[in-house]
């Protein structure tokens, strides 16, 4: 895995990721059965993890689809170019 994200990206991640962390464990210190504040925690430490390894697997699988649509345009152009 090599870092995909900037340092100021991955600071914002791990600032935000900590902030919700905190909401939720407050949340879930006085409503222990409420599902949102869980699902905040969860998508926090998501949030705090990405920051600190400085690699978002949303933006991974984002770069290689465009590489291969593009990848994919180019050889539709190329084999155009060539049939006529």
């Amino acid at each position: 895995m090599k870092p995909n994200i900037g340092r100021v990206d991955a600071l914002c991640r791990i600032t935000m990721g900590f902030t919700v962390l905190a909401w939720s464990a407050s949340k879930l210190g006085r409503k222990p059965n409420e599902n949102t504040p869980l699902f905040a925690a969860v998508c926090g430490s998501m949030k705090v993890a990405e920051g600190i390894t400085r690699f978002c697997p949303l933006t991974y699988l984002a770069e290689n689809k465009m590489a291969h649509m593009q990848e994919h345009t180019a050889n539709q152009h190329e084999s155009h170019n060539h049939s006529e």
